[in-house]
């Protein structure tokens, strides 16, 4: 019975890291800028792009560096630029979606530690089809632009 229940198990994790393996996600330049305190606001920037035969939706984030971590869009309202909250993100095979600054952003609220310059920390995408992918953020200088 025990050697029943590991070889299922084993063949359940097998599967799991195949299909892993198999994303059609590629996020690349994951980067945030440095913070000064802990319950802080941080921002993540990246670039992804679906390479599979289908469209596919980025439905959350996830990150164990702070409290909550959603994504947020700037748009321009009159003269006033506003932050709004954004749900999901639709993402059509072959397209590239840029979170940068002043746009698309993941928001990091109440940082349970600062973020320095040069650290690196992980935030999980969660997509419908893909499913979760793993990002490594590196942290730049507080003034930072860009990834360099």
């Amino acid at each position: 019975m025990l050697k029943s229940f590991l070889a299922l198990l084993l063949g359940l994790l097998a599967a799991a890291s195949a299909s892993a393996a198999e994303s059609t996600i590629n996020v690349e330049k994951a980067w945030a800028r440095a913070t000064t305190s802990v319950g802080a606001t941080g921002v993540v920037y990246l670039s992804l792009t679906d390479m599979g035969p289908a469209a596919d939706r980025l439905i959350g984030v996830a990150t164990s560096v702070a409290t909550h971590a959603d994504m947020h869009i700037m748009v321009m309202e009159g003269n006033v630029m506003q932050m709004r909250p954004v749900d999901a993100v639709d993402v059509k095979p072959g397209e590239r979606i840029q979170f940068k600054p002043n746009g698309l952003h993941i928001m990091l609220t109440d940082l349970k530690q600062p973020l320095t310059r040069g650290e690196r920390f992980a935030v999980t995408l969660d997509f419908e089809k893909a499913g979760k992918v793993d990002v490594e953020v590196l942290v730049l200088p507080i003034g930072a632009s860009g990834y360099p």
